[in-house]
């Protein structure tokens, strides 16, 4: 009997120190959180009115989100009594594991600083990189959130993006639409030109300047192709693009200018 008292009041001494330890914790847990999210929520709102570039925007909050996480575990476990120098050697013990387990992370981390201080591109532009094509929605530590023109979002980790070739279509505020018209043979050379240059000049989106070309490419096999290349702005570029081939197909329609198409002649012979 006496032994169970013994063991008795220890639980009762260890519960109550423990017990208290945990609560601590928990309040500490929960007023971290709140005061986090406080903090980041504060942290967006200051980096607004400072008119922070909006490539940098969800990074640094995605980063001061991190380290105050890890300094509230920290704190965590200071309340629990868990002695941090412990702790910390521990860590250190571990850190070559962790890095080799986390080299992929890691390196998506360092691509993403690296992105945002060489700056190949920005949110909104329109990229071409990693096998995939559309606009910048975000730049997070590990990750590039990308959106396609049919509105798929694409994750690209950091890393691989950062290595990779990349091709911005946004970088400059003017851009030249390559287009090749074919006529045929039997067709006006010169005619065909003119009503090229009439429909090039006649749209108000083309730029003055660069001044736009219009010449003879090459003699192929079936027709006569021109190179049409007018100068927009970027912003301009598709809707140029298509109305250009629309306008062409009818004017050359109207004019009598044929646009030759493949064709095969079939001769059926009957033997007798």
């Amino acid at each position: 009997m006496e032994y169970l008292e013994q063991v008795k009041d220890l639980l009762a001494t260890y519960g109550v120190d423990y017990g208290l330890a945990l609560l601590k914790a928990v309040i500490v847990l929960i007023i971290g959180l709140l005061a986090i999210k406080a903090i980041r929520n504060g942290f967006g709102k200051l980096l607004n009115k400072r008119n922070i570039d909006d490539s940098l925007k969800p990074f640094l909050r995605s980063l001061l989100y991190n380290i105050l996480l890890v300094l509230l575990i920290l704190s965590v476990l200071s309340t629990l009594g868990i002695q941090m120098t412990s702790f910390v050697a521990i860590i250190g013990a571990a850190g070559l594991a962790v890095g080799l387990a986390l080299q992929g992370t890691l390196q998506n981390f360092a691509g993403g600083v690296i992105i945002l201080i060489l700056r190949p591109f920005k949110v909104g532009d329109y990229i071409e990189g990693s096998g995939h094509a559309g606009t910048i929605k975000e730049i997070q530590i590990f990750n590039t959130v990308m959106l396609t023109p049919d509105n798929k979002k694409i994750i690209i980790p950091n890393g691989g993006l950062s290595n990779a070739s990349i091709t911005n279509y946004s970088a400059q505020p003017t851009r030249r639409v390559d287009m090749v018209f074919g006529i045929g043979y039997d067709d006006d050379i010169k005619k065909a030109k003119e009503l090229l240059e009439t429909i090039v000049t006649g749209d108000e989106r083309v730029l003055k300047d660069p001044i736009h070309q219009i010449a003879v490419s090459e003699l192929a096999d079936s027709s006569v192709n021109f190179v049409v290349r007018p100068w927009v702005n970027a912003a301009d570029y598709w809707d140029v693009y298509f109305d250009m081939h629309e306008k062409i197909k009818l004017e050359f329609d109207k004019a009598g200018i044929s646009i030759p198409f493949p064709q095969r002649d079939v001769h059926i012979y009957n033997e007798k």
